[in-house]
C-alpha cells in the first residue's frame, strides 16, 4: 500500500484524502476531522501514475515521481507566452491576491469560476478578486507584471504557511494592500482548525486528524499539533506501525 496523491477536499464535490495505490487500484484514506490514522512510513520510491480508478506502479526510487512520471503543468509557468503548442485557455481568468496570516501575501490568477476553490487549494486566509478578464494569456501577463514590478510575489514556500497557522491575518497590512488593488470581490476564509499556535511542520501519518489547509494536514498526537505537507508525503509506501520515532515538541505539551 503506497500514498500515490491526496485530494485537498478544496473542491465541493470530494472531502480530503489520501490516495492509496493497493495492488493496481485506487482506494481514498478520508481526511475527516476526528478520524485516527495509524500508518507508519516505509520506503519511498516513485508514485507511479493514477489512469481514472487504477494505479500504475513504479519501482524507480526517485521520489515522489521518477523522470517518466513527473508531469509538469505547463499554465504554472505561463507569463503570457504560451508554452504549449497551441493556446487553450479562452476562459473568463480571475487575476487575485491571496493573504496568508499574518502578513503574507501573493498574486495569482485561475479560471474564473475556480477562484474560491483556488484559495482554499492554496490554504489562503484571505483572497480578493482584483480583475476579471477575457482568457488566460492576458491575466498570466498581468500577474508577471505585478511580481516583477512590486514586492508582491506570485509564489509562497509552504514554511511560511505553517509558521502563520494559529495567527489572524494583520488587518491593516491588507487593507493597505488592497488600497493599492481594489476588489471587485472578497473572500474570507475559515478552516475550523481552532489551533493555539503553529503546529510542529512534521511527515507522519498517524494521528487524529484535526483538518487540513490547502494541502497541509493537521494531526494531533500526544498533546502536540504537527502540519503534515501532503506531497511529502506522495511515495511513501505505509506499514501497520504507528512511527515509534521521538517527534518534536512544544512546551505546551509537557
Amino acid at each position: 500500500m503506497q500514498i500515490v496523491g491526496y485530494d485537498t477536499g478544496a473542491g465541493a464535490t470530494e472531502e480530503a484524502a489520501l490516495l492509496l495505490g493497493v495492488g493496481g487500484e485506487l482506494q481514498r484514506e478520508p481526511l475527516t476531522s476526528g478520524r485516527e490514522l495509524s500508518f507508519g512510513l516505509g520506503n519511498r520510491r516513485c508514485a507511479g501514475a493514477l489512469r481514472g480508478a487504477n494505479h500504475v506502479r513504479c519501482d524507480a526510487p526517485d521520489a515522489p515521481y521518477c523522470e517518466t512520471h513527473d508531469v509538469t503543468w505547463v499554465c504554472a509557468r505561463c507569463t503570457g507566452t504560451c508554452l504549449k503548442a497551441e493556446m487553450d485557455c479562452y476562459q473568463e481568468h480571475a487575476i487575485y491576491l491571496a493573504a496568508f496570516a499574518p502578513a503574507t501575501f501573493k498574486v495569482g490568477v485561475t479560471k474564473s469560476a475556480r477562484l474560491p476553490v483556488r484559495l482554499r487549494e492554496q490554504g489562503a486566509d484571505r483572497g480578493a478578486r482584483i480583475r476579471t478578464v477575457e482568457n488566460g494569456r492576458i491575466a498570466r501577463e498581468i500577474e508577471a507584471e505585478i511580481a516583477a514590478e512590486t514586492p508582491i510575489p506570485d509564489r509562497i514556500r509552504t514554511e511560511t504557511k505553517v509558521e502563520g497557522m494559529g495567527r489572524s491575518v494583520d488587518e491593516s497590512a491588507w487593507e493597505r494592500l488592497l488600497s493599492e488593488f481594489p476588489p471587485e470581490e472578497r473572500f474570507d476564509i475559515d478552516y475550523e482548525l481552532e489551533l493555539p499556535s503553529a503546529p510542529i511542520a512534521e511527515t507522519l501519518a498517524s494521528g487524529t486528524v484535526r483538518g487540513t489547509k490547502g494541502r497541509l494536514l493537521v494531526l494531533d498526537r500526544d498533546g502536540d499539533n504537527y502540519a503534515v505537507d501532503l506531497r511529502e508525503l506522495v511515495g511513501y509506501e505505509l506499514t501497520d506501525d504507528r512511527s515509534s520515532r521521538r517527534l518534536q515538541s512544544t512546551l505546551g505539551s509537557f
